[in-house]
C-alpha cells in the first residue's frame, strides 16, 4: 500500500465557506441499525469516509444488499443476511464494528463479531455493552478476539450505565428495540448522534423515547420496516474548521451545521477572543488578533467533546498566556503533543492534563498523525505555521474527514496530498508555492 501524506505551506488565513458532511459517528450506528429491517432502507447525507466504506463492506459480507445510489446515498436491505459471524481484517480496524453485536443480537438473537480497533487513544472498555446485553437475557463471552452473544429470547430490563458510554447506549438501544417488553436505560450518553440513531430506528418502526435525556425508554416491537433517512451534520468536522479559521486568523462560514451541537466549542472560542456568529444552519468564525488562554476539560455531551481536544490544544498553543487542557475520556489522547513540540509548541503533560504556554508562531516540520483527530490538529498547526509542514500517516485522518485537503484548498490553504516517497513531487510543490 502506498502511504500518502499532506504537504502544507502555512501562513495563509482561511477565508470563504465550507460545507459540512454527515456525521461519521451517527453514520456508523445508522448503517448497522439498517440491517435490522427486512425491507430496503435509504440513508442520505452519508459521509464518504473510510470507516463508512469498511462498514458497508462488512454488512455486505454477511449477506446484506448494499447499493450505492450516489456518493452520499446508500440503500441497504438486511432481508437476506445469512451469517451472524463478522470477522475480517478490515472490521477490526474500526470502532463502529461492535454495533453489529447489538443489531444482530436484537434481530437474530445471536452475534459473533471481531473486537474493534480504531485509533490508538487508549482502551475503550466494552464492559458496559456486555453488561447491558446480559441484562436483556443474552449470554456473552469473549474468546479468540471476538464477542460471542446468544439469547433464547431477549426481555426488556432496567439498565443503569456506570458511565454514559456512547457505544454502549447505541448498542443496548439496538438490541432492546426488538426485545419483549420495556427497557429503560438510565445514565445514557446524550450525544447528538445517539439521538440521530434513535430517530432512525423510530423511522423504521421502533418505539424509543427520551434519547438525548437522562433516561431512554424503549418498548420492544416485533419487526422493523423500510425507511428513508438523512444523517445529521458532523459536529466534529464543523468544530475542526471553526478552530482552523481561528488558528489562522481567518474568516470562514461553516455551512450545513446545527449550531446547538457546537455550543461547547463556540463558548470556548468566544472565551479566548474569537468572534462567532450563529445563523440557522451556519456559523461564522473570524479572528484578527492573537487569542487568549482558557481552561478546557473534556466531558460527555453537552460538555466539551474529547474529539475536539487536540484541535483546541493546538489553538491554545498559539494563544497568549497559560492554558490547561484536561482529558477525562481517553487516557492516551495526549500522545500527539510530542509532534506539536517539533513545531515549537510549549506544552508539558502531567498525567491527563496538558499545561500549555502559548507561543507566537509555529514553524513547519515533518510530523506524524497518531490518530484521527490529532491528525486533523496537526494539519491545523501546519496551516498556522511558518514554512512547510509534512503530515504523515494521513490514513487516520481519512477515516473521518471527507475531502479534507480539497475543502481546505477551497478556503485558500496551500495543501497537497501526495505519495510519501515521491520526493520529486514534493520538490515541485515547494518550488511552485515558494
Amino acid at each position: 500500500m502506498i502511504m500518502k501524506q499532506y504537504i502544507i505551506k502555512g501562513g495563509n488565513p482561511l477565508y470563504g465557506e465550507v460545507n459540512i458532511g454527515g456525521a461519521k459517528n451517527a453514520a456508523l450506528g445508522i448503517i448497522v441499525a439498517a440491517i435490522m429491517a427486512n425491507e430496503p432502507v435509504t440513508i442520505e447525507n452519508l459521509p464518504d469516509v473510510d470507516d463508512v466504506k469498511v462498514l458497508l463492506e462488512a454488512i455486505e459480507g454477511i449477506g446484506a444488499i448494499v447499493e450505492r445510489l450516489d456518493r452520499h446515498t446508500v440503500r441497504i436491505n438486511g432481508a437476506l443476511i445469512n451469517d451472524v459471524n463478522v470477522d475480517d481484517d478490515f472490521i477490526r480496524k474500526i470502532r463502529g464494528s461492535y454495533y453489529l453485536v447489538g443489531a444482530l443480537l436484537g434481530k437474530y438473537k445471536k452475534a459473533i463479531v471481531a473486537l474493534p480497533g480504531g485509533c490508538q487513544i487508549g482502551s475503550r472498555p466494552i464492559d458496559q455493552h456486555l453488561k447491558g446485553f446480559e441484562q436483556l437475557g443474552a449470554r456473552v463471552t469473549i474468546h479468540n478476539g471476538k464477542i460471542d452473544a446468544f439469547a433464547e429470547r431477549l426481555t426488556g430490563s432496567h439498565i443503569y450505565l456506570d458511565c454514559p458510554s456512547v457505544g454502549a447506549t447505541i448498542n443496548i438501544m439496538m438490541a432492546s428495540c426488538m426485545a419483549e417488553g420495556k427497557t429503560v436505560i438510565e445514565n445514557p450518553a446524550k450525544e447528538p448522534h445517539i439521538v440521530d440513531v434513535a430517530n432512525f430506528l423510530n423511522s423504521m418502526g421502533a418505539n424509543i423515547k427520551g434519547a438525548g435525556t437522562d433516561t431512554i425508554r424503549i418498548r420492544g416491537v416485533e419487526s422493523l420496516h423500510g425507511s428513508e433517512y438523512s444523517i445529521i451534520p458532523d459536529q466534529i468536522e464543523a468544530g475542526t474548521y471553526m478552530i482552523a479559521a481561528a488558528a489562522t486568523g481567518g474568516d470562514v462560514y461553516i455551512k450545513n451545521v446545527i449550531p446547538k451541537h457546537l455550543e461547547a466549542i463556540t463558548a470556548k472560542l468566544i472565551e479566548i477572543g474569537s468572534k462567532v456568529e450563529e445563523y440557522d444552519d451556519c456559523v461564522r468564525v473570524y479572528s484578527d488578533k492573537r487569542l487568549g488562554y482558557a481552561n478546557v476539560k473534556t466531558m460527555p455531551y453537552p460538555g466539551f467533546p474529547t474529539d475536539m481536544q487536540p484541535q483546541m490544544t493546538t489553538l491554545l498553543a498559539l494563544s497568549e498566556g497559560v492554558s490547561i487542557v484536561t482529558e477525562t475520556i481517553f487516557e492516551s489522547r495526549l500522545k500527539y503533543i510530542s509532534e506539536l513540540r517539533r513545531m515549537g509548541a510549549n506544552i508539558n503533560v502531567e498525567g491527563n492534563a496538558a499545561i500549555i504556554t502559548g507561543v507566537e508562531q509555529f514553524t513547519g516540520a515533518t510530523v506524524s498523525a497518531p490518530d484521527l483527530r490529532a491528525g486533523a490538529a496537526l494539519v491545523i498547526a501546519g496551516l498556522a505555521a511558518q514554512g512547510f509542514t509534512v503530515v504523515e500517516q494521513i490514513h487516520y485522518i481519512e477515516r473521518g474527514y471527507e475531502n479534507f485537503e480539497e475543502k481546505l484548498r477551497g478556503l485558500g490553504a496551500v495543501i497537497e496530498k501526495m505519495d510519501a516517497d515521491d520526493e520529486r513531487a514534493q520538490q515541485k510543490f515547494r518550488l511552485k508555492v515558494g
